[in-house]
């Protein structure tokens, strides 16, 4: 399966399990096994580089498991061959979502002018705020 011009993956990582789907499909829903649990071993993958890896992992979440493999269900159709694309799909647009590389935050400082702002807000809100005191009799 080819994600991009450098990174192809090997059918080796790729099994896929058929199991049977919720959904629609009435009676068939029962007999037909439609549904297919797509496994990539990304941890053991050769063809991933390490911070590719690690961008996988939090994207993947729930779905990458203790020893390293990522676990795709698709069961939105009622044909096996289309659920099987729709998952293949589906890893293709997670690895690549994963090879962009989230830029680093630089840091900046609030101006003078916001900072001096701010101060003239909290002056103004704490005048309010005395002024609801508790009102003294001069009689």
């Amino acid at each position: 399966m080819r994600i991009n011009d450098d990174i192809t993956i090997e059918d080796w990582e790729l099994s896929e399990q058929f199991i049977r789907a919720s959904g629609p499909g009435g009676q068939n829903v029962n007999k037909v096994s439609s549904a297919v649990e797509l496994r990539f071993e990304a941890a053991r993958s050769p063809n991933l580089p390490g911070p590719v890896k690690a961008r996988l992992k939090r994207l993947a979440g729930r779905r990458w498991t203790q020893d390293g493999a990522l676990i795709l269900q698709v069961d939105e159709t009622r044909s096996q061959a289309r659920n099987r694309d729709i998952a293949r799909e589906r890893l293709a647009e997670l690895i690549k979502k994963a090879l962009i590389q989230p830029k680093k935050r630089i840091k900046t400082r609030p101006t003078l002018g916001s900072k001096n702002r701010r101060i003239k807000a909290k002056k103004v809100r704490g005048e309010v705020k005395s002024l609801r005191g508790r009102v003294v009799d001069s009689d």
